[in-house]
């Protein structure tokens, strides 16, 4: 059901400062920090394959949430419906996008890439 793993969304107090530490503690490379709409949101890398992190600024809770991709995102929502699943219907800049909870509490979403120009719209960017 679930295409890549693209992004781990991570809660931050402290955006500026999460981002700092990454890339001074984890050698993370910055791909982008954006300020806008009352938060903060920086995009880091920690490895040339997988899941770029997103720190957030308006997420809440602690536990971050996993985005995937799917090629048929109706379908996808629609099966987890069928599963008895709860989404919360959104849209992001690359497509529309569902997120839900495990029982447990573990995050999730899922996403159609409709607008792959979206993926390096903010590469390079880094507000002050």
């Amino acid at each position: 059901m679930f295409g890549s793993l693209d992004y781990i969304y991570v809660p931050a107090v402290d955006v500026d400062g999460e981002a700092r530490r990454y890339v001074e503690t984890l050698g993370a490379e910055l791909i982008w920090k954006v300020r806008a709409i009352g938060t903060t949101v920086a995009c880091v890398r920690v490895g040339e394959a997988g899941p770029a992190i997103l720190l957030s600024g308006h997420l809440h809770g602690t536990d971050p949430i996993l985005v995937y991709r799917v090629t048929d995102y109706a379908a996808t929502v629609g099966e987890l419906r069928q599963r008895n699943v709860s989404v919360h219907e959104l849209e992001i800049p690359h497509g529309p996008c569902a997120t839900f909870a495990m029982a447990g509490g573990q995050r999730y979403a899922v996403y159609q890439l409709v607008r792959p120009d979206a993926v390096h719209m903010f590469d390079g960017r880094v507000d002050g």
